[in-house]
C-alpha cells in the first residue's frame, strides 16, 4: 500500500500485469475476503485520474467485469501492443504463451470454458475458495524456488515467444509478469522486462518518454534495479 501512495503523485497510468489476487472469482453477490484495503486504494487512485489496466493471470483467470464496472479500469485477456510514449510495448501476463508447459495449456482452457465457470460458479464460496486456495497452496509448494532460477535464454519461454514476436512487430519493450524472477535482458533491438512478483523482489517498472526501467521498492524508496542474469 505505501508503494501505491508513493507513486500517487506521479502515475497517469498503472499497468497490473496477473495475479494481483491470490485467488478470485467473480459471484453475483459475492467478493473474495481479504482485499479491501487493496480495493479501497485503487478505487482511490481511478477517482484521482488515474487510469488502471489489468491483465488476467493464472490466478486471477476468473476476474470478469467487476473491476470494469467499480473502477473504470480496462481488463485484458490477452497480450496486448500499446504505444506509450514514443515507443511500442507489447505487454502481457505470460501464462501459457511461448513453447512447452503443455499441462498448464490444457488446465487453462478447461478453466476458461464457460461451462467450467458456470459450475464452478454453483459451489458455496465457502467450499469454491477454500478449494482454490489449497491448490495454490499446493501448486506454490510443488514449484517451489523453481520459479526464482534462471533458466538461461534459450529455456525461457517468454523469451523465446518475445523473440518470435519481434519477427514480425517493431516492439521497443517487452513486458511481461507470471515470472516470479524479476529480469532485464536484450533482445535484439529491444528489451526484454519480466517484472518480477512482490513476495521477495518488490519490483516494477518505470515507463516514461525516455523508456523503461526496472525498479525495486526498498525501504520506502525506489531504485533501479539490476540482475546479472545475461
Amino acid at each position: 500500500m505505501s508503494w501505491l501512495n508513493y507513486i500517487s503523485k506521479d502515475a497517469k497510468e498503472i499497468y497490473f500485469l496477473g495475479d494481483v489476487f491470490d485467488f478470485w472469482f467473480e459471484y453475483k453477490e459475492v467478493v473474495p475476503k481479504g482485499y479491501i484495503r487493496l480495493l479501497g486504494k485503487l478505487a482511490q487512485l481511478s477517482d484521482d485520474g488515474v487510469k488502471l489496466h489489468f491483465f488476467i493471470g493464472n490466478h486471477d483467470m476468473w476476474l470478469f467485469n467487476y473491476l470494469e464496472k467499480e473502477l473504470n479500469a480496462s481488463i485484458y485477456q490477452k497480450p496486448i501492443l500499446r504505444r506509450i510514449f514514443n515507443h511500442n510495448y507489447f505487454i502481457g501476463h505470460g501464462d501459457g504463451l511461448g513453447p512447452g508447459d503443455r499441462s498448464y495449456k490444457i488446465i487453462k482452457y478447461i478453466f476458461r470454458n464457460r461451462l467450467c465457470q458456470w459450475a464452478f460458479a454453483r459451489l458455496h464460496p465457502n467450499f469454491g475458495i477454500g478449494l482454490a486456495k489449497f491448490f495454490s497452496r499446493k501448486s506454490r509448494v510443488s514449484t517451489g524456488k523453481n520459479d526464482e532460477i534462471f533458466l538461461g535464454k534459450e529455456k525461457e519461454w517468454l523469451y523465446l515467444y518475445a523473440q518470435e514476436i519481434a519477427k514480425k512487430e517493431k516492439v521497443d519493450y517487452f513486458v511481461f509478469g507470471h515470472r516470479h524472477l524479476p529480469l532485464q535482458l536484450p533482445l535484439e533491438s529491444s528489451l526484454y522486462i519480466n517484472l518480477g512478483e512482490w513476495m521477495n523482489y518488490c519490483t516494477f517498472a518505470i515507463c516514461n518518454p525516455s523508456g523503461m526501467q526496472l525498479m525495486e521498492w526498498k525501504d520506502g524508496s525506489v531504485n533501479s534495479y539490476s540482475n546479472s542474469n545475461e
